[in-house]
């Protein structure tokens, strides 16, 4: 993607995460029961709308970060199917599931650490710094892939506490393992995709609850417009702070 159309990394990029989560659980639902595809049949449409908004982005001459985000909703809802189809209908063992994901979500990692110290190529990681990391195809598939540890992980931890206090447990975790990841910078692109992982699995917990209360597409509207109620305030946020510090430049050449 344009670099004018990505979000920068601040405690407003990590809240719309979480927020992205639960709507893209509560997505994925919808597109399953709801549209009644299922987890296998709607995975060809969701394609086609991504590759379709990367298409568009890369013609859009606006900068606007809706791009980013619908891609962001896109991917989650087809990873929330992908993991409802390997635990739920496939019926695979958790103890097998997390594994095997999380092994995979390493694999990709560290396959993408090899190619960029083999072309030279140093793509902007900072954690709590502007960027995100390069967002290529293996940003997206890594994103996919952890989207799917997500879904799979908050299910079970869901089946065994339950949805509200699963919710309480892992969202204080996603907390916990943010602030810590602000401290601990020795890696930032690992901690990046481990704050991911965990506002996935706590996502997908808190958007199943938002949806049992509220109904399935009541939820899903609900946590869409809490994505765009953050993203919209975070611009207006920088907007603001930009303001502030061009205000005082400005005002220099009057007080001579």
């Amino acid at each position: 993607m344009q670099t004018k159309n990505l979000p920068t990394i601040t405690a407003w990029y990590w809240a719309a995460i979480l927020a992205a989560s639960m709507c893209g659980a509560n997505t994925g639902d919808f597109v399953a029961h709801k549209l009644h595809l299922g987890h296998v049949t709607g995975l060809l449409p969701l394609a086609v709308i991504f590759f379709l908004i990367l298409r568009l982005e890369q013609r859009a001459k606006k900068a606007t970060e809706a791009y980013y985000w619908l891609a962001v909703i896109i991917i989650r809802t087809a990873a929330t199917n992908l993991g409802d189809l390997v635990s739920h209908d496939l019926r695979f063992s958790y103890a097998l599931v997390l594994p095997a994901l999380t092994s995979l979500l390493v694999l990709i990692m560290v396959t993408d650490k090899i190619v960029s110290l083999r072309s030279a190529r140093r793509a902007p990681t900072h954690l709590s710094g502007a960027y995100l990391p390069t967002t290529n195809r293996i940003y997206w598939l890594t994103l996919l892939v952890a989207g799917v540890l997500g879904t799979a992980a908050g299910d079970f931890v869901a089946s065994y506490t339950g949805l509200i206090y699963g919710s309480a447990v892992l969202g204080a975790g996603y907390l916990v393992v943010l602030l810590a990841s602000m401290r601990m910078r020795g890696s930032e692109k690992t901690w990046y995709w481990v704050n991911i992982v965990m506002a996935r699995t706590a996502g997908t917990t808190m958007g199943d609850l938002v949806a049992r209360r509220l109904g399935l597409s009541i939820g899903t509207a609900c946590t869409g417009l809490l994505l765009a109620g953050i993203v919209a305030l975070s611009k207006k946020m920088r907007a603001e702070e930009s303001s502030r510090r061009a205000l005082p430049q400005s005002a220099e050449p009057g007080r001579r």
